[in-house]
């Protein structure tokens, strides 16, 4: 069992607290579903990231099994790493897909539990999942590699037991986009970013991920996610919103920037 590195921190332990917060967060959100097969969400605490959060997953359709990708921030671990472990939160526990982990062994994705221990990327996800679904299961993969050799290869396994075992799931890349850096120039250089993911076009990503020098900490999720989808069928990105923690504590001197968009 996984249990909560980051509740108390990144959002309330107390499930009674967490779920007025997570009333909040989704209040006056629109609530069109949209036939997604993956999506890019922020992970910072809910007070900063949260609401932009809330803007994908009030329009998630319910699936099988939830295929969460984020960075490994710890450096913890196998290189790229699956949990075979269910996962607790203050919301209760959600089981791990084992058929679907099964379906990746001999791929470059290793069945590994220490690279999850302290990770807050994947876990800021599940309260939002087990808001809105029930009966669902997680499929938990840590990116400590994220060059686009790598992400690609994680990608095209990912649809390929997608396809095999005719899994109807959601694949969703954990990740913020610029770090302390002032407002206007993480806006610039985050629509650049995020120009090139509504297009669905990993090599431009990675070009201006370089060309930029982008902070943006889950940019190999991302670009896995957008392989995935794509084997899938997806064949573009929608930004459905884009705000920076400036936007919430009116300091734009060094803000994060914070996107959510899906792929359908």
């Amino acid at each position: 069992m996984r249990s909560p590195a980051v509740a108390g921190q990144f959002y309330p332990r107390d499930p009674d607290d967490l779920k007025l917060q997570l009333d909040e967060l989704f209040k006056g959100v629109a609530s069109e579903e949209l036939p997604a097969l993956g999506a890019v969400v922020p992970h910072a605490g809910y007070v900063y990231s949260g609401a932009v959060a809330a803007e994908v997953y009030a329009r998630l359709p319910k699936r099988e099994t939830y295929v969460i990708l984020g960075p490994n921030h710890h450096g913890l671990g196998a290189p790229v790493a699956l949990s075979g472990d269910s996962w607790r939160t203050p919301l209760g526990v959600v089981e791990t897909d084992l058929e679907m982990a099964d379906a990746l062994a001999g791929t470059i994705i290793d069945q590994e539990e220490s690279a999850h221990l302290q990770e807050h990327s994947i876990e800021i996800q599940l309260p939002f999942l087990q808001y809105r679904f029930a009966g669902f299961k997680i499929l938990a993969i840590a990116m400590g590699l994220q060059d686009e050799e790598t992400a690609v290869e994680v990608g095209e396994a990912l649809g390929k037991a997608a396809r095999d075992l005719k899994r109807n799931c959601t694949f969703i890349a954990s990740s913020d986009f610029t770090h302390y850096e002032p407002q206007e120039l993480a806006k610039k250089v985050d629509a650049n970013l995020i120009e090139a993911i509504l297009r669905m076009d990993v090599p431009e990503l990675y070009s201006r991920v370089y060309r930029y020098q982008a902070t943006a900490c889950g940019y190999g999720p991302i670009a896995a996610v957008i392989t995935a989808t794509r084997a899938l069928g997806a064949t573009s990105g929608k930004l459905l919103r884009y705000a920076t923690s400036g936007d919430v504590t009116g300091d734009y001197n060094q803000v994060v920037g914070y996107g959510v968009i899906a792929f359908t």
